[in-house]
């Protein structure tokens, strides 16, 4: 590759990352409706022609915009669960609970463009889905690693799902997870839903006047989303921290 050429990529690299740091501060300020690649290049001191080299509409903007949201989360996920021992897998559970939470929390605005309300007008592209999966495939590690130490407490009085919901786990556990019962696999549909639920309720304001500041309950819900998939007890003591 040539100097020149090299040059002009770190230079178009550097638009392009002051373009959607842009896009992120109109959209804490505006939200995803009213992002415009117009206002965008206008506070850019750029005409909206140049902008749109970089990204020929808005829609290219908001997905750009939402696979660096999903990958920004999944690899603070990704960290928390490997910075913790693989032998202690309710610990991995915890920190990584705990990860995108705090993730949430300090990047509101941006979680909101990935798990708030549908953006009119706007269809997520087949781009976006492999971002989307790190966190839940994060989750199901724990949940594989245990079930290879032969920790997992499968219980065998759960419920079986139902004919249509064992059929959709099976295609599930073709691509993600196949050593793990179908029934483990759909109460790990269940937590993930239910972690991103919390963290809705928790940022848009649905827990003021009961369990508001949430901090007590979320690490309650830590150990109750644990146990409900059937992780190992453990002695810690770090179940309230």
């Amino acid at each position: 590759m040539s100097a020149i050429r090299t040059v002009r990529d770190r230079a178009r690299a550097e638009l392009t990352r002051e373009i959607k740091n842009e896009a992120r501060r109109q959209l804490a300020i505006e939200g995803a409706n009213a992002l415009s690649l117009r206002a965008v290049a206008r506070e850019l001191g750029m005409v909206s022609s140049a902008l749109y080299r970089y990204f020929r509409n808005r829609d290219e903007l908001l997905t750009a915009l939402i696979v660096d949201a999903y990958n920004a989360l999944g690899e603070i996920a990704e960290s928390a669960f490997a910075a913790v021992a693989d032998t202690d897998v309710r610990g991995r559970w915890r920190e990584v609970y705990r990860a995108v939470r705090a993730w949430a929390r300090r990047h509101p605005h941006e979680y909101a463009l990935i798990y708030g309300s549908p953006i009119p007008g706007y269809r997520a592209p087949q781009d976006t889905v492999t971002p989307a999966s790190r966190v839940p495939l994060v989750l199901i590690g724990v949940l594989r690693d245990s079930w290879a130490a032969g920790t997992l407490r499968a219980g065998s009085g759960w419920p079986p799902p139902s004919t249509t919901l064992s059929a959709q786990i099976e295609r599930l556990a073709t691509s993600v997870a196949p050593e793990l019962p179908g029934q483990v696999l759909a109460r790990a549909v269940i937590v993930w839903t239910q972690l991103f639920g919390m963290l809705s309720f928790e940022l848009f304001g649905q827990l003021v006047g009961s369990v508001d500041p949430s901090d007590d309950f979320f690490e309650h819900a830590i150990e109750q989303m644990a146990d409900f998939v059937g992780l190992p007890a453990d002695d810690a003591g770090d179940a309230g921290r």
